[in-house]
């Protein structure tokens, strides 16, 4: 669309604007005589990105949209400009195409500089450039403003949605527990022990989501709450565990295998932050082998500290993700989760002053192993 042309007494002089105004004297005062004058009705494309950068305008009425393109079919307002404002000056100065498109959001009267007149009237006026360059910084700070609030929103936004998804993947594994077990007390044929069993199995699983919602809290929490630890044998602790990790694992087509028995020696431990330690590992285990394996849970006691390792048979940890295991949002070698478990797997091993870490085995799995301390006066008084 050709814009129109106005006569100078409707259209105003550059005078009024931000760049000019104050400085119409000796040449500029022939730049504000020669400017054209430009219409554009509302909608009208005053110019399109990749368009010959042939001269700067100046808004003597109505609003302009400035739009850039950011996808294959979206485009994104940077700005909306009013009467005394310019544009099209970034083309002009660096003689490149329009780096974006001008639309007139409303009926727009404006003053079009060509780019060859500019440049003579900056070269013969300091002032002109030097508000040029201001007006230009302005604008860069609002942009950069802008576009570093809109890269935040967009990373929360991110988490979030990252954050939800590791929830509903955490939640998986005690629901479908609950809903077997909820078919299997409901059959006509189920006996009042399978019943009891069935009963049983729903509340720790119930109690476990409990528990976790807790710990994604504790997680979403800064650090230095307090931790109550109590004196607890280590083997009655995990052999509580042991049906329900092995019938978690046998839903999942995994098979748990002890290779020797936990040490019984009282240890400080929070009975239910660090069975969720063993949850979140072995269901990471079971997810990296999704058409079933071995996972093997041994113990090891030492001077100091008792070492507790779980391996897995399945394809172990990849270089690329190692360094960043327990780090919160890192995957651990499955397309789905965000590692917050080992995360917060990590922060329940350090409450207990213990420590977590994960290598390959020799045969070929991922190994996770963490240290629980213990005094030597402490062992030897336990052990009479």
């Amino acid at each position: 669309m050709q814009p129109g042309r106005y006569n100078a007494a409707a259209m105003g002089s550059l005078n009024s604007s931000k760049l000019f105004g104050g400085l119409l004297t000796g040449e500029l005062l022939d730049l504000d005589q020669t400017a054209e004058f430009r219409h554009y009705p509302a909608g009208a494309s005053i110019f399109r990105e990749g368009d010959p950068g042939d001269g700067l305008y100046v808004i003597v009425e109505g609003t302009v949209q400035i739009v850039c393109r950011v996808g294959q079919d979206e485009r994104r307002v940077l700005s909306t400009l009013g009467p005394g404002e310019f544009f099209g000056e970034m083309a002009v100065l660096d003689e490149q195409t329009r780096s974006a498109t001008a639309l007139a959001e409303t009926e727009v009267r404006a003053r079009f500089v060509p780019r060859e007149d500019l440049l003579k009237a900056l070269e013969g006026n300091p002032r002109l450039a030097v508000r040029l360059v201001k007006e230009f910084s302005l604008r860069l700070r609002d942009f950069n403003h802008r576009y570093t609030m809109e890269v935040l929103q967009a990373e929360r936004l991110t988490l979030v949605g990252r954050f939800a998804r590791t929830i509903v993947h955490d939640f998986k594994n005690p629901l479908n527990i609950v809903g077997i077990s909820a078919d299997m007390a409901a059959m006509d044929n189920a006996t009042l022990e399978m019943r009891q069993t069935c009963r049983t199995r729903i509340r720790r699983q119930v109690e476990r989501m409990s528990n976790m919602i807790s710990e994604l809290l504790e997680f979403t929490r800064s650090s230095g709450s307090t931790v109550v630890l109590g004196r607890m044998d280590y083997a009655e602790f995990v052999n509580s565990l042991l049906d329900e990790l092995r019938s978690e694992t046998e839903l999942k087509g995994a098979e748990l295998i002890l290779e020797s028995e936990p040490p019984r020696i009282r240890l400080l431990l929070d009975p239910v932050r660090l069975g969720h330690v063993f949850h979140n590992i072995l269901n990471n285990a079971c997810d990296a082998m999704p058409q079933g394996g071995k996972i093997y849970l041994r113990f090891r006691e030492e001077p100091e500290k008792v070492v507790t390792e779980i391996e897995d048979s399945g394809p172990g940890i990849s270089p690329e993700i190692a360094p960043r295991l327990f780090e919160a949002f890192a995957t651990y070698g499955k397309s789905r989760g965000t590692g917050l478990g080992l995360s917060i797997c990590k922060r329940i091993v350090q409450d207990h002053s213990g420590r977590i870490a994960a290598a390959n085995s020799t045969r070929g799995g991922a190994v996770f192993s963490f240290s629980l301390p213990v005094r030597r006066e402490q062992a030897a008084a336990e052990r009479g």
